[in-house]
């Protein structure tokens, strides 16, 4: 059973420093066990700007099981997968132990856009590239930063037009994708769920 007064705990944690650490996380919904984790892209590397999206489970044997982690937003990453966001990190596997939490999983997370293993991949395309051809990997990296964990204004005003387009009303589009960080993906299914 997921100790949820801990989960209480680690995201008043999480999000009392948001401006130095960049790092914050929310419940996905009433279940503490389902939440979403911010962090900024690590300055002088190719996600710089960017805020990346994770998706957390708790397992009923949180915090003597690691959090599941991925990645909501899509990135170009070795040891992340650009398909699925799935994590290739081993504190989030055998190498979790209670006395972490998932301010530190995250932390970890944004060290390791600094700080890349292609010789341990999670997507071996990346990872290949990363190693053959380091600047077509930035490039690519940088590009889906921009594409994916940037939001301008104008991009603002462009999802709210779309979700608007399908019949939600204007006021609650903007007060969800304003929730959800700018994701239009995760505003249209926080949209459908009611």
């Amino acid at each position: 059973m997921v100790d949820f007064s801990r989960v209480q705990k680690e995201l008043q944690e999480c999000n009392k420093d948001i401006n130095v650490s960049g790092i914050s996380v929310n419940p996905k919904s009433d279940n503490l066990s389902n939440l979403i984790g911010t962090i900024t892209g690590p300055v002088g590397t190719p996600y710089e700007g960017g805020t990346f999206k994770i998706d957390i489970d708790l397992p009923g044997g949180y915090p003597f099981e690691p959090p599941k982690m991925k990645f909501a937003t899509k990135v170009w990453h070795p040891n992340i997968s650009s398909q699925s966001g799935a994590i290739c990190l081993d504190i989030l596997k055998d190498q979790w132990s209670p006395a972490l939490t998932i301010k530190t999983a995250l932390l970890s997370i944004q060290a390791l856009l600094s700080a890349p293993a292609p010789d341990d991949p999670q997507d071996a395309v990346v990872a290949q590239q990363y190693l053959k051809d380091y600047q077509t990997f930035a490039n690519t990296a940088r590009y889906w930063t921009e594409s994916f964990a940037k939001t301008s204004s104008a991009g603002v005003e462009e999802k709210v037009g779309k979700l608007a387009e399908m019949g939600f009303p204007e006021a609650l589009v903007r007060t969800t994708l304003e929730a959800v960080g700018g994701d239009e993906n995760l505003a249209l299914e926080k949209l459908l769920s009611g």
